[in-house]
């Protein structure tokens, strides 16, 4: 097994190189190889000639691009579709992804401006001015909450921390009391974390780096305080750690590197599962195309309109493609969004009244603390986070908070936190007729019991060490940033808006794949999770309704 997942890999990312060096927007196996045990030219062409596909997959997140290769493996003829795009050429400065302290066009997702969480140092706005192109990292603006998404070949994988958290057994049937936890947790979760790649930080970089300083600070006062610190697993590639810390290779992790991507060390899902998936021989990914609409044609499947552009934002052309099964792995708000206004405009009218419904921001809170001028968190700090405070067994305020980094290149004395908490406010998503869109409904006060048990956790530890807020890196001066979200979950929930294994309740071979699957939390960053439950549902899908 081994062997072959290596082959399918070296094949998947020579067409994924190749295709990238000539701007291509079709990507296969006819890209870069063909060997003669896979799908031949004559198959490819002739699946093209009619953009007809017996599934087609829509998204490349974590969702996304499970669905697609297990379905490449089981020899189904798919389609993926990806509205950003593949990022595996350095631009004029030698570097693929643009710094967090340098942002240039390639950080944002058509904006004429950053919008990063921390907004202002010292009240200064640090957003900068930048040109309109198809970047790596998208905020969706809602009333009273923002959502960040990554729009690139890897969806999310490509702008997140990279942690890589497999939630308690205990919380995981709270939110999902149906699904068999003794198989998710014995087979499913292992074989993400394997596939995901997921390892730890080394013992010698934890405690000595001066990259990691912030993270054993921020340790001490949450012990002080009595609260239990953990390690947290990463997809980030430790063993390239090690050499940047030694200075033997081109630093990522250790150059500001994250939220517009990572040049390097980290195993993002273009180089673990959609590399496989394209190895297969029977998956062509095609990027900057967006799906606009979905329609049902009895007995013939799903029609989909699809808009394809150029990384200027240009329109190139609208296409139609069919299928008989469509996945949509396009994450929480693009799976959610897509049938909410397929449901509106009557392309999808048997859709059930739970679509759109039961969506939450997992509890999502960013806090910081000023630090005494003794206590100071270091100069450099690495972009990986490597550790969390967990009190998620308090009866009253459940709170993880990931001790992160905050990357400026200068002594701040902050120490800043990104809090998971349990809040059962939930949100839904709603047609606008005039914007022609799904648009998110979160009230202003929703998040008060996520703002609440944070400020239970940094009161009681800014009290032991005498210490206060940050109320300089916020909008509005806030010291709890409760407008925005990293982990958007919900809104086509597994057994309401579909059945128990992400078939969309009302049509047959539509299916649901993705974060949009979790009802609003699960207690942890939800990437190990949602790959997991995709690895789960898919089996199933292609066992009882494609190879049948």
């Amino acid at each position: 097994m081994k062997s072959n997942y290596s082959r399918r890999r070296f094949l998947g990312l020579s067409a994924l190189g190749t295709a990238s060096v000539f701007g291509l927007s079709t990507i296969n196996l006819l890209t870069g190889c063909t060997p003669n045990d896979i799908v031949s030219e004559e198959e490819n062409e002739e699946q093209e000639s009619n953009n007809h596909f017996k599934a087609i997959v829509i998204g490349t997140g974590y969702g996304g691009s499970v669905s697609a290769l297990r379905l490449g493996e089981a020899k189904v003829n798919t389609l993926m579709l990806e509205m950003g795009q593949l990022w595996d050429q350095p631009g004029e400065d030698g570097k693929i992804f643009s710094k967090m302290t340098s942002p240039d066009k390639r950080s944002m997702w058509f904006k004429n401006k950053t919008e990063l969480p921390i907004s202002n140092f010292f009240w200064f706005g640090i957003d900068r001015n930048i040109d309109s192109y198809a970047g790596v990292l998208d905020r969706l603006n809602y009333d009273n909450m923002s959502v960040y998404t990554g729009r690139a070949v890897g969806g999310g994988s490509i702008v997140n921390g990279g942690i890589a958290v497999t939630p308690s057994k205990s919380y995981f049937e709270e939110v999902f009391p149906k699904v068999d936890s003794g198989e998710m947790f014995n087979v499913y979760f292992p074989r993400a974390n394997q596939m995901l790649g997921v390892n730890q930080v080394p013992n010698s970089l934890l405690e000595n780096s001066s990259y990691y300083k912030f993270t054993r600070v921020s340790r001490e006062q949450a012990k002080r305080s009595g609260y239990k610190t953990e390690v947290l697993p990463n997809i980030y590639d430790f063993n390239y750690m090690l050499l940047e810390e030694e200075g033997t290779v081109e630093k990522s992790a250790y150059d500001n590197e994250v939220i517009f991507g990572n040049n390097a060390g980290k195993k993002t899902l273009d180089k673990t599962y959609i590399a496989d998936a394209l190895g297969t021989g029977y998956v062509t990914l095609k990027v900057l195309h967006e799906v606009i609409r979905i329609t049902h044609k009895e007995n013939a499947g799903y029609e989909l309109s699809v808009r394809e552009i150029t990384p200027e934002g240009n329109e190139v052309a609208i296409h139609t493609f069919t299928c008989n099964h469509l996945v949509l792995g396009a994450g929480t708000m693009g799976s959610s969004s897509l049938l909410v206004k397929a449901k509106a405009k009557g392309d999808l009218p048997l859709l059930n009244d739970n679509v759109g419904k039961n969506w939450g921001p997992n509890g999502n809170i960013m806090t910081a603390r000023a630090n005494h001028v003794w206590n100071p968190t270091g100069k450099n700090q690495s972009t990986i986070p490597v550790m969390g405070i967990n009190d998620w067994d308090n009866p009253v305020y459940p709170v993880f908070a990931e001790i992160a980094p905050i990357p400026i290149g200068i002594e701040s004395w902050i120490s800043l936190y990104l809090a998971i908490t349990k809040n059962s406010e939930r949100g839904y998503f709603s047609y606008d007729t005039v914007k022609d869109e799904a648009v998110l409904n979160w009230g202003e006060n929703q998040n008060t019991p996520s703002v609440m048990a944070v400020k239970n956790m940094m009161d009681k530890i800014n009290r032991k060490e005498f210490t206060t807020y940050r109320y300089d890196l916020f909008k509005e001066n806030k010291a709890f940033a409760d407008d925005f979200t990293y982990h958007p979950l919900g809104g086509c929930v597994l057994g309401e808006a579909t059945d128990l294994y992400g078939r969309v309740k009302g049509y047959k071979n539509l299916y649901v794949n993705d974060g949009a699957l979790v009802p609003g939390s699960i207690g942890v960053n939800p990437f190990v999770t949602i790959t997991a439950l995709a690895e789960r549902n898919i089996e199933y899908i292609i066992k009882n309704d494609i190879l049948v």
